[in-house]
């Protein structure tokens, strides 16, 4: 069922709690004035960190449909826009040429196929950003452009008049313009800088790894049956792991995958056996498990059992 648009900062606080999504308030700002502003929202951060979940959870929010665009090196228009329906175009020419007997070659079977609109509606092929523009006027659909940092400069260049304007120009058809814009939300691992350009045409949001009191929150949130005393050391421990010198540094997405796998386990509190069997779900490369193995395990795990543990660092500025 399509909801309104929230009127207020609040109103879409909720509509994220509702959809068990911890934000700050910086974060819901911008998401709330890309919304109210009908601007697209670039979210920018490392891996793991919570940037996709906003578009799914605002398709889910808003009761609208989710479109996602995976980037990709090599991504052009006939992936991500549109392309022509050459098998059926060929059916439509045969066919026409045999309706009217004509003979291949005959200025009357040129005559029929110029007649033909074979670069019309009927034999276009729509792919998400076209599918998105088409939306439902009464509930526009979220588009998610992921990991845009992964496409090449000249497809990220194709897309400002998408986000300028919501429309795209097909040179046949002409520029198709969406009768009520769909709420854009671009991604981006920073591999690599976007251009300014992209930029002007967006509303910019951080999202950095959390402080441990909002990522103990995501953790009750999300997994509301997880003990208590294991939520806090586990939250402790992943906190400690972040600022060992780590190769791929753990995101928001593989804590929540740990302790639902501790969760499943039947572990009331963390300990160095179980840190050491499930380390795979944190740490994704050898060279950082072997590094964390052995004693710096039990020298993580006593701090973050220690009474008066730290929390954790604070949420870091937004760079950028």
């Amino acid at each position: 069922m399509p909801r309104t648009t929230p009127a207020s900062i609040d109103e879409l606080q909720l509509l994220l709690t509702e959809q068990l999504y911890v934000a700050d308030e910086g974060l819901a700002t911008s998401i709330y004035l890309a919304l109210k502003l009908q601007r697209p929202l670039l979210l920018e951060g490392e891996a793991g960190v919570g940037k996709t979940e906003v578009a799914k959870v605002l398709a889910g929010g808003l009761g609208s449909e989710l479109i996602r665009l995976q980037c990709y090196e090599g991504l052009d228009v006939t992936h991500a826009v549109y392309e022509w329906n050459y098998a059926r175009q060929l059916i439509g020419i045969r066919l026409a040429e045999a309706s009217d007997g004509a003979k291949a070659g005959t200025e009357k079977g040129r005559e029929t196929l110029r007649a033909r609109d074979l670069f019309g509606p009927d034999f276009l092929i729509e792919r998400p950003l076209l599918q998105a523009l088409r939306g439902g006027r009464e509930c526009p659909p979220v588009l998610l452009i992921d990991e845009l940092d992964r496409a090449d400069e000249e497809f990220e260049g194709y897309l400002l008049e998408l986000l300028s304007d919501f429309q795209i120009t097909i040179p046949e058809l002409g520029a198709i313009r969406a009768e009520a814009p769909p709420v854009v939300v671009i991604t981006s691992n920073r591999t690599r800088e976007l251009h300014d350009a992209l930029k002007r045409r967006c509303v910019y949001a951080w999202i950095d790894y959390p402080s441990f009191e909002k990522e103990l929150r995501i953790i009750t949130t999300k997994l509301p049956d997880a003990p208590s005393t294991l939520a806090e050391q586990a939250t402790r421990f992943i906190q400690e792991l972040r600022e060992a010198d780590l190769y791929k540094v753990t995101g928001v997405s593989e804590t929540l995958d740990w302790v639902a796998a501790l969760v499943a386990l039947d572990r009331q509190e963390l300990d160095a056996e179980t840190i050491d069997r499930t380390l795979g779900m944190v740490l994704k490369t050898q060279e950082d498990m072997q590094s964390i193995r052995g004693e710096r395990i039990q020298q993580m795990l006593n701090r973050a059992k220690a009474p008066g543990a730290r929390a954790g660092t604070p949420d870091a500025p937004a760079r950028g």
